[in-house]
């Protein structure tokens, strides 16, 4: 930020470090968790990704916002992200596909940004401290009761034992049917029938629906709070547990009884994120907060099974722990950034799931054969 301008937002640690920069966007305040995220491309999605519910994003890729924004990109129908940190100003969008301005879409869709900041080092810090709770605040004046917020960042409970997929989850159950966006014609509709997969929605992005789609399955979404017995009310060929927010402990009070009751049949289960941690825990394994995550579009990731390294797209703040896996689960798969688990599989049943994201919204699709691999399962049994 030049030393002649006001600053008009302000980023305030629960330590008591304050950053100051030009903010934009909504004016007002929050708090969160903060995360860094390493993406080069994908800032909408990333932003509109239940994942990031209770936490702002500091981006270390510095052109944010230079490709403008797009209705097609939304993860979901408003940005989940409690809000932004970025290096330099938002520049006017250069891309044909975009719709409007980034600076435009955050004031309408009420999420703040904190641009000129010095996100090297506030990435180092987190790194090196874990993910702190901050305060973030836009006010075009420049006016700041700093104290106040430092306070707020310090009396912010976390994540941890938080469960929020509630409250990212639809309200009612509904069917998808779009496919994968594919050039000339964008996004198109599956038809026809196709192998009838259950989808709980922890949070669930459409790029996942789509892929679920595009590997010929007939998708109904049912909320997070769904019980066992609505699930196989439905007759499913293969139940789908998806992304989500929060401590996954939390969220198992009542989505580990509905797995553990799916598990008791015979039928093909795939978990991505928060349900891949879900499905840890209904099997007997245990979850744990990280120092400070995995948040980004180039993480390296080994399959134990084939020996094959996958550059994935990741974002959670907590893991399973692979120590804690019962006789009978084995580790798939396994981050080659620390070590720590990123898949699991049950021994001799379909039942499988990874911690990273295959759907690849942002990110490289080295993973997608997951999904098609989910869609074999089903079919073999319903050719058996």
């Amino acid at each position: 930020m030049p030393a002649q301008q006001k600053a008009t937002a302000c980023l305030a640690l629960a330590d008591g470090t304050v950053f100051y920069g030009m903010g934009f966007g909504a004016v007002g305040e929050t708090v969160a968790e903060l995360v860094f995220n390493t993406a080069m491309t994908g800032y909408q999605e990333i932003m509109t990704d239940p994942s990031y519910a209770g936490q702002v994003v500091t981006f270390t890729f510095p052109h944010i916002g230079n490709t403008g924004v797009t209705d097609e990109d939304d993860e979901t129908a408003e940005p989940v992200a409690a809000g932004m940190v970025v290096k330099w100003d938002v520049t006017e969008p250069s891309n044909w596909r975009a719709t409007g301005e980034l600076t435009e879409w955050l004031v309408k869709k009420g999420r703040i940004g904190i641009g000129g900041i010095d996100t090297r080092r506030l990435t180092r810090a987190i790194r090196q401290q874990g993910a702190p709770h901050v305060a973030l605040a836009h006010d075009p004046e420049g006016n700041f009761d700093i104290a106040a917020l430092v306070a707020r960042a310090r009396g912010w409970k976390g994540l941890v034992g938080l469960d929020l997929a509630k409250g990212v989850s639809c309200a009612q159950s509904y069917r998808w049917d779009e496919q994968r966006w594919a050039w000339p014609e964008g996004y198109t509709r599956r038809e026809g029938p196709g192998l009838r997969v259950v989808a709980i929605d922890y949070g669930a992005k459409r790029n996942i629906l789509r892929c679920l789609a595009s590997s010929g399955c007939e998708v109904t979404v049912l909320p997070a709070t769904a019980t066992a017995e609505d699930v196989l009310a439905l007759n499913p060929e293969g139940v789908f547990l998806s992304n989500g927010p929060g401590d996954p402990a939390a969220t198992g009070t009542y989505a580990v009884p509905m797995i553990q009751g799916v598990l008791a049949k015979d039928i093909p289960v795939f978990g991505i994120c928060l349900g891949h941690q879900m499905l840890a825990l209904a099997l007997g394994a245990k979850t744990v907060k990280m120092n400070h995550g995995h948040h980004g579009a180039n993480h390296p990731v080994k399959d134990l099974t084939t020996g094959k390294v996958e550059i994935t797209s990741m974002n959670h703040g907590f893991t399973v722990d692979s120590q804690t896996l019962p006789a009978g689960v084995d580790e798939t798969h396994v981050s080659l950034f620390d070590g720590s688990n990123c898949g699991i599989a049950v021994a001799g049943k379909p039942v499988f799931s990874v911690q990273y994201h295959p759907e690849a919204s942002p990110g490289p699709q080295d993973s997608y054969y997951l999904f098609e691999r989910f869609a074999r399962e089903m079919q073999a049994r319903r050719s058996a």
